[in-house]
């Protein structure tokens, strides 16, 4: 860990008890990736996701790593033939992602819901691929929105065949789309939390602003209401601003679709051994020698 060079694969800023300012970096070279809370370093402080920084001495207590500002020294943004510049998470291409929202088109028979699809599955690409998911828990970097949603349509297109159940499949696409705008108006683009987060919350804006456009797309009220739930429940439970559980099959599958993704890409993200509080576990890596040895 020390004297080595990583790349900043993700940020956020906080405040000590005391009042220090810190910054918790999420970095990685081609032989892991660790979490490093980085203590008196001012928000608009150098590294920035996306530039190299190395650590001259970095603390190991119980498996929280952390360094004072003066342990670092901040590089720029790798160049394109630097070994680290694509450890860094870049938006997936517009192809991929209308290939996906066509695909699921496909599974699809209510033209009018079909349509809200189509509207706004172009109108999201591209301020998503400039958002964040989150600034720590999952697809923490620029464009992260874009790729989280997209992997959740992505799951939807595979799973939503082998469903032996009776779901309507509009109401997901329509829910994943949406589960998660309100981030927009929760996070800036490099992932600084805005007053919105706190007055409104990413749920309540995202139902909100789906809720409008059923409205005004003559949707009606059941329909809007069943659709709208899928986004009000999406976490599963109710924390984090979420006001209910799901309850019908189509806000199940997205609840556990979005699970499928945020978790998967924070275990993808955090160091051997690190223990995960939204898993409650600690991250076991693959071992280096072949499966079953010396059993």
């Amino acid at each position: 860990m020390n004297n080595k060079e990583y790349l900043v694969i993700g940020r956020s800023n906080g405040t000590t008890k005391t009042g220090s300012s810190y910054a918790s970096l999420k970095v990685a070279n081609l032989n892991e990736t660790i979490n490093v809370s980085v203590w008196d370093m001012a928000p608009t402080a150098e590294p920035q996701v996306g530039q190299l920084v190395f650590f001259y001495n970095i603390k190991d207590n119980a498996g929280k790593k952390s360094c004072d500002f003066r342990d670092l020294k901040c590089g720029g943004e790798p160049l394109f033939d630097h070994e680290l510049y694509n450890l860094l998470p870049r938006p997936i291409r517009r192809d991929v992602w209308d290939d996906t929202i066509r695909k699921l088109l496909g599974y699809c028979s209510d033209k009018a819901l079909m349509a809200v699809i189509e509207e706004f599955a172009g109108r999201f690409y591209e301020p998503f691929s400039t958002y964040p998911a989150a600034t720590s828990m999952h697809h923490a970097f620029p464009g992260g929105l874009l790729n989280h949603t997209h992997q959740m349509l992505h799951i939807l297109e595979g799973l939503y065949p082998c469903l032996p159940y009776r779901v309507k499949v509009e109401h997901c696409i329509l829910a994943i789309l949406f589960h998660d705008c309100g981030k927009m108006n929760e996070y800036s683009k490099t992932g600084e939390t805005q007053t919105d987060m706190y007055l409104l919350g990413h749920i309540y804006i995202g139902a909100h602003w789906l809720h409008n456009i059923l409205k005004e797309k003559g949707i009606c009220d059941d329909e809007t209401k069943r659709i709208v739930h899928c986004v009000l429940s999406h976490h599963g439970t109710r924390e984090f601003g979420s006001p209910v559980v799901p309850c019908t099959q189509e806000a199940i599958v997205v609840t556990h679709i979005d699970n499928l993704s945020a978790k998967t890409d924070m275990w993808e993200g955090a160091g051997d051994m690190e223990y995960m509080n939204a898993l409650g576990t600690k991250k076991v890596a693959p071992s280096n020698s072949p499966q079953g040895e010396n059993i």
